[in-house]
């Protein structure tokens, strides 16, 4: 059985969990979420499957 994870839901899980711990990181955290995906985007997700 394989088990793979995509970096995008998990860069959302991570980002939502600090969105709620520390809501004054918001403009923050949103910025570097819609990075990781852009570049995630540019490069190609099948490279950072794990």
């Amino acid at each position: 059985m394989n088990i793979t994870l995509g970096i995008g839901p998990l860069v959302s899980l991570i980002a939502g969990i600090l969105i709620l711990i520390v809501p004054r990181l918001l403009n923050y955290i949103v910025a570097l979420y819609l990075i990781v995906i852009g570049l995630i985007g540019l490069v190609g997700a099948d490279k950072f499957r794990f």
